[in-house]
């Protein structure tokens, strides 16, 4: 009996030991009940060379169109270094002598990013790239690089053109409708920040028409939360066919780096300063000379004022306001029939007249609504004092 029990028990063991071998080994010989792998999942690997191949998500398709456009711009100038103030002291100058030189010059150089409007050179970037410098270097996407001119800038608005000679046609990008644009749609922000090269980074349209902001005196910005970091300014928002929809201008930040608020010039209002830089060089602006502040309802109820409207603060000496019997404590409330609703938009409908047209403005004077009509005057440059 124990003879029978031993022989059971090795052949066990044996039967044991090839259906291991089999399943480790060949699983396909056994019954598909007995294989360790379902016989309804099939996984599979692709090829090396498959797997290589783009797989056409993402928007690599709108980015290969607009980073051929996108530029790197560098700037340098002569900056002069103050003398120190211990040059100054005569005890000092007894022990160390009399250095009289005065301040010293060192260079300094900036970065940023443009935009090729045109296969002959037109560079689309902002003003405060290019602001005071004495050379401006572009570079392009393949390397090249190019001396710059300025053909026109709007400091007002933040936009400048500049224009390189290439022997070549140059990739130009092709302009998109801002009006097309709405919130929650996606876009790219293509640049050089940091300087660390060509960059791409997505993200949404956050908001349209910001203003009130303080950047610039006409605003009307794109907000989106695609990265846009120092060395963005001048570069492309495009949107997923690669098509310009604004010019990256701002950022909000308290770390000087991407905090998700950035703002672009809607494409339509870039390409109107442009078309009028590149024609003109410079942009013509309408102007009555007026100082003007916010209708607070405190000054509404005390000067029975409407809570719309701009009242006017102040009216220059020979302007067409004066001119035109504009006074202080007036509240001007629309321009050529169009609503003002704040100082800005007082501001905007102003400027969008033409220099030497006369225009119809709707004012409420004590409580009285009465109506002059002031010739319009070209905007003066701007300067520290800001007038409209």
């Amino acid at each position: 009996m124990q003879r029978l029990w031993l022989i059971f028990a090795q052949t066990v063991t044996v039967a044991l030991a090839i259906l291991f071998a089999l399943s480790t080994l060949r699983p396909q010989w056994l019954p598909a009940q007995l294989s360790r792998t379902p016989p309804s999942l099939n996984i599979q690997t692709k090829p090396a060379e498959q797997a290589a191949m783009p797989s056409g998500n993402g928007y690599a398709a709108a980015a290969r169109t607009a980073l051929p456009a996108v530029v790197h711009i560098f700037t340098s100038k002569d900056v002069r270094t103050p003398r120190h103030p211990l040059m100054d002291d005569p005890l000092f100058r007894h022990f160390f002598g009399d250095r009289s030189e005065g301040s010293t010059q060192r260079r300094a150089s900036g970065l940023g990013s443009g935009v090729v409007v045109s296969p002959e050179g037109y560079i689309l970037t902002n003003n405060h790239v290019i602001d005071t410098a004495d050379e401006i270097e572009v570079a392009l996407q393949d390397g090249r690089k190019f001396a710059a001119r300025i053909v026109g800038r709007d400091p007002e608005s933040d936009v400048a053109v500049l224009r390189i000679k290439s022997p070549q046609a140059l990739p130009a990008i092709t302009f998109a409708s801002s009006k097309s644009l709405n919130v929650g749609d996606v876009v790219l922000a293509i640049g050089n920040p940091f300087g660390v090269g060509q960059t791409v980074t997505m993200g949404i349209v956050s908001a349209l028409g910001r203003s009130h902001l303080g950047i610039n005196t006409f605003e009307n910005f794109i907000q989106t939360d695609a990265a846009i970091n120092p060395g963005n300014s001048g570069g492309a928002l495009v949107d997923t066919e690669g098509h310009l929809v604004g010019i990256n201008t701002a950022i909000y930040s308290r770390s000087g780096g991407s905090l998700g608020i950035g703002f672009a010039i809607p494409a339509d209002s870039v390409r109107k300063t442009m078309d009028e830089i590149i024609r003109n060089g410079s942009v013509t602006r309408g102007w009555i000379g007026v100082e003007i502040q916010e209708i607070t309802p405190e000054l509404a109820r005390s000067f029975k004022l409407p809570l719309q409207g701009a009242l006017i603060a102040g009216v220059a000496r020979n302007s067409p306001a004066e001119q035109g019997g504009v006074k202080p404590g007036d509240a001007m409330v629309s321009v050529a029939g169009q609503s003002i609703t704040d100082p800005q938009s007082m501001l905007e409908l102003i400027a969008a007249q033409t220099p030497g047209s006369s225009v119809k403005f709707q004012f409420v004077r004590k409580g009285a609504p009465i109506e002059l009509t002031l010739q319009i005057g070209k905007r003066p440059l701007p300067d520290k004092t800001q007038q409209e």
